[in-house]
């Protein structure tokens, strides 16, 4: 399945070159209602679903993707203002989870249990419906000052390389940092829309250079 994963030029860069990208961590998500999308009027319950996120957070990590990387919010707001990169992965379809967008906080279940669990790990609220996101859950192992990194496999396979429409990234860093893979990876710049409020391929070649 093909995804799309926003950065900045100098992390993206660095991704490409060392065939890997940086987990993000659970109680470090931009939404503060990341794993809190359930009524928590309930103390207790409260409680329960916070100490049960902090738990989580020390030995999950997650991927954060994107279905499309034509949405101008995405480049604004992941891709340093349109001045990063998108990277278009070939992603292991039954590790990925798609986030379910909901106008309100789910009733608190009679149960705790995993599959509720997981359910709170991909709701988000309606207004971040443009991200169309999916999600890729991995343990945190090896970390590195602190960080911890998910390498590129046949599970996750880089593809593409698009560079944003304000982007200084040339084509010659980027066969840099792509090495011997330079020829495998399609790279284009990208572009507004003439016609819509939509970002789209720049045909110029030229552009990127």
């Amino acid at each position: 399945m093909r995804v799309y994963y926003f950065t900045n030029a100098k992390f993206g860069l660095a991704a490409i070159r060392d065939q890997r990208l940086k987990i993000a961590r659970i109680h470090q998500l931009n939404d503060p209602f990341e794993f809190l999308g359930v009524d928590l009027s309930d103390r207790s319950f409260r409680i329960v679903v916070s100490q049960t996120k902090s738990e989580l957070s020390k030995t999950k990590g997650i991927l954060c993707f994107s279905k499309s990387w034509r949405h101008p919010m995405l480049w604004a707001h992941y891709a340093d203002g349109h001045r990063g990169i998108c990277l278009g992965f070939d992603a292991n379809a039954s590790k990925l989870q798609q986030v379910n967008y909901v106008n309100s906080r789910c009733p608190k279940p009679d149960v705790l249990d995993e599959s509720f669990m997981k359910k709170l790990l991909c709701t988000k609220f309606v207004h971040w419906s443009y991200e169309d996101e999916y999600r890729f859950f991995t343990t945190l192992t090896d970390a590195e000052h602190g960080l911890y990194f998910f390498d590129f496999s046949a599970e996750l396979e880089l593809k593409q390389v698009i560079v944003g429409a304000r982007s200084a990234v040339t084509r010659s860093k980027l066969e840099s940092a792509l090495g011997d893979r330079a020829d495998s990876v399609h790279a284009w710049k990208a572009r507004r829309a003439f016609k819509s409020f939509s970002i789209v391929k720049q045909n110029r070649a030229t552009l990127l250079s």
